[in-house]
């Protein structure tokens, strides 16, 4: 049988994509390789042929996932009301709770990126600083920036780790408090003057 020129790029973007939302659901590291197969219907042995490795697929996944991540964390750009504040209401909400193969990577995969390469480490700091910078210009706070992004993760997990709903439903909305109290505190405080030599 004969493959189009496209072919191998195809398969290789497909298992890329389902091996996103197979990690950020159930974890990359206990997902063998010939389950990420089977989800696009290939056997295990055809692996090789697009990745060299199974660390390899990892980090191409998250070299993908971090821009993601930055969207839902950084904003909306074309939101009629406040873009970050909508993009942070959205993160800290019970859909995402739900849904974590369509949403942010670092709260389920967070302890394996801890663990992986170096490279894959520096990929994950390196749009984790993006955010950083965007939200640093938005609060005009650096620690209130990395403290948005923290309880933002944080809270995720610990709703995740709950079994009933009334419990997630209490966590997301005090953190979606804390959240909004953070960032208009920060936002709306008037900037020190400059010093002056006298």
């Amino acid at each position: 049988m004969r493959y189009s020129s496209t072919h191998k790029e195809e398969i290789r973007n497909k298992l890329l994509a389902n091996s996103r939302a197979i990690a950020k659901r159930g974890g990359f590291e206990s997902t063998g390789v010939d389950a990420l197969m089977k989800a696009i219907g290939l056997t295990g042995a055809a692996f090789y042929n697009h990745f060299p490795s199974k660390q390899a697929l990892f980090q191409s996944l998250i070299e993908a996932e971090i821009d993601h991540s930055a969207e839902m964390l950084a904003g909306v750009q074309n939101a009629s009301d406040d873009p970050v504040l909508q993009s942070l209401h959205r993160y800290l909400s019970a859909y995402h709770v739900d849904h974590p193969e369509q949403g942010c990577m670092l709260p389920t995969l967070g302890p394996e990126i801890a663990r992986a390469t170096p490279e894959v480490r520096k990929a994950v700091e390196s749009g984790l600083k993006r955010i950083h910078h965007y939200l640093s210009d938005q609060v005009g706070e650096s620690d209130a920036a990395w403290a948005l992004i923290a309880q933002c993760v944080g809270a995720l997990i610990l709703a995740r780790s709950m079994e009933s709903d009334e419990a997630r439903r209490d966590i997301l909305h005090a953190c979606r408090r804390t959240v909004d109290d953070l960032y208009q505190i920060r936002k709306n405080r008037p900037k020190a003057p400059p010093s002056v030599d006298s």
